[in-house]
């Protein structure tokens, strides 16, 4: 008599133990990705909120938009273009500043709170590489936060856009007239361009934050704050020079003065509200030194964040 038996096909086998090797490559990040999205709702609620104060400012605009037709008849071409412009720049600026402070201190407590409240104990339990941890909270920064901000400006304009267009023709106003020169679309790529070279540019600054939330046992917004303030003050009372705070404000501001040139080739300003496609300079900010100083510093902070996680005890 013969009993059955538990032993599994050896093909089927062979299958549960290739199918973890498979999905190990990637399902680890975007897991620990989604974890920071479920644990920081303030990643994409804080620039929904930024893109609500931006329509509710427009909401309150429209009341006088035909009023302001009528008063752009009697403008010049470039004042007509401006006001036209205006109230999409100013979307535009406010998401981007919006997400520059929500990865800042997103950035300093990532590290830091896992120790403070001692989660890391169990997240360490998981078979979840600190490399994967670390790489995923910077993704945040300087990825997950970028996309947002596309995705939510581009959404905003085109609401803007309908509800423009919907109020003009309500007040019986041809909304031809007014959008058929709005550069809707440049203004968008000028956008995606523009995120993409503070992703890049600022890429230092956010692997600094997570190095000093993986290393001080409190107040890591001062210890990451003070130590670059003091080094300014040092420098400008002994030397009477400012290159370590011109050095700070090229990190905030990702090096844009090498991606965009803010003159024309008349010499005239360039509007920061507007700024054409023929004014950015890929090929110049791709090539300065100090874009790949700074990332190959990003890539040393990073990994010195992984170490500092690895054997870093709880607070």
């Amino acid at each position: 008599m013969t009993t059955p038996s538990n032993a599994m096909p050896e093909s089927s086998l062979d299958v549960q133990a290739i199918a973890p090797a498979a999905m190990s490559a990637t399902q680890p990040f975007l897991w620990s990705v989604r974890r920071e999205l479920w644990e920081n709702r303030s990643i994409y609620i804080a620039p929904l909120a930024a893109a609500g104060v931006a329509m509710l400012g427009f909401f309150m605009g429209l009341f006088w938009l035909p009023h302001s037709v009528h008063r752009m008849a009697g403008m010049g071409p470039g004042e007509q273009f401006l006001m036209e412009v205006m109230p999409y720049g100013h979307t535009g600026w406010l998401l981007l500043m919006t997400a520059f402070v929500v990865g800042v201190f997103y950035s300093l407590d990532a590290l830091y709170g896992e120790r403070r409240d001692r989660s890391i104990l169990f997240w360490k339990s998981l078979p979840v590489s600190d490399v994967t941890t670390v790489l995923s909270k910077a993704s945040i920064p300087l990825v997950v936060l970028p996309v947002l901000v596309v995705v939510i400006a581009v959404v905003t304009h085109l609401v803007m856009v309908l509800i423009s267009t919907a109020v003009l023709l309500l007040s019986g106003i041809n909304p031809v007239t007014l959008w058929r020169q709005l550069p809707l679309f440049q203004m968008e790529l000028v956008l995606i361009y523009g995120v993409i070279v503070l992703a890049l540019g600022q890429a230092p600054l956010f692997a600094w934050l997570l190095l000093i939330s993986g290393w001080g046992r409190r107040a890591a917004f001062l210890w990451a704050v003070l130590p670059p303030l003091a080094i300014c003050a040092v420098e400008k009372f002994a030397f009477n020079t400012h290159h370590f705070a011109a050095l700070l404000l090229y990190l905030i501001t990702g090096g844009s003065g090498n991606a965009f040139s803010f003159r024309t080739p008349s010499g005239a300003p360039v509007d920061p509200h507007f700024i054409p496609l023929a004014q950015i300079t890929p090929g110049r900010f791709l090539s300065s030194p100090g874009l790949w100083i700074g990332l190959a510093f990003a890539a040393v902070f990073l990994a010195a964040a992984v170490r500092l996680r690895r054997y870093r005890e709880p607070i």
